[in-house]
């Protein structure tokens, strides 16, 4: 695969894969390695529940795409979201540090917006959801002065930056990847040579 290429495919290769085929492919051999019949049971009834209810409207292969096509919707929403907050930030070796100084490196927040919040499901907030993982969601607005000053006195970054950044970010991260993978390909090529 032309991983020098990543920041221009990986969105129309990875997000439609990631939902409607690896996690479906792991969640079924998660329930059968562990025998989760419960589990199973849950998941058959949902997805004839999904066919009672749209093959009438759809038919069959209809109904396989309606499935699909909203997988796909939502694995790219989950994508943009959970990448926006992780993949632009340098990670390095963990030197066990602090949790807080951890996090405060390893996530971003996107900025506080009535459309950010409602769009991000709350995760634009992620340093907060990082610290406290239990909290209900919409309360991350509520610990945000809290974190902010703590990482103040504490004088350790609080990463937050728009939405629009976010995205670019995630592309720029994808692209800079590629070119050190470029870099080290080309190094190996020329010392095996």
């Amino acid at each position: 695969m032309p991983y020098e290429y990543q920041d221009k495919y990986f969105f129309l290769v990875g997000p439609p894969l990631l939902f409607p085929v690896y996690f479906n492919f792991m969640s079924f051999r998660y329930m059968f390695t562990r025998r989760s019949w419960e589990d199973l049971s849950w998941v058959t009834g949902f997805f004839i529940k999904l066919f009672v209810l749209y093959y009438p409207l759809l038919g069959f292969w209809g109904t396989v795409a309606y499935y699909f096509i909203v997988r796909v919707c939502e694995s790219h929403w989950f994508t943009w979201v959970s990448q926006s907050n992780h993949v632009p930030m340098k990670v390095d070796y963990d030197h066990a540090e602090a949790w807080l100084p951890l996090q405060s490196k390893a996530t971003c927040n996107v900025e506080h917006s009535l459309f950010n919040d409602w769009f991000t499901g709350h995760l634009n907030f992620q340093l907060e959801h990082h610290l406290f993982p239990t909290m209900p969601r919409h309360n991350y607005i509520k610990a945000q002065p809290y974190v902010k000053a703590l990482c103040k006195r504490n004088n350790l970054p609080y990463p937050e930056k728009p939405l629009g950044l976010a995205f670019k970010d995630v592309v720029r991260a994808l692209r800079s990847a590629a070119e050190l993978w470029k870099k080290e390909s080309k190094a190996k090529c020329t010392k095996s040579s």
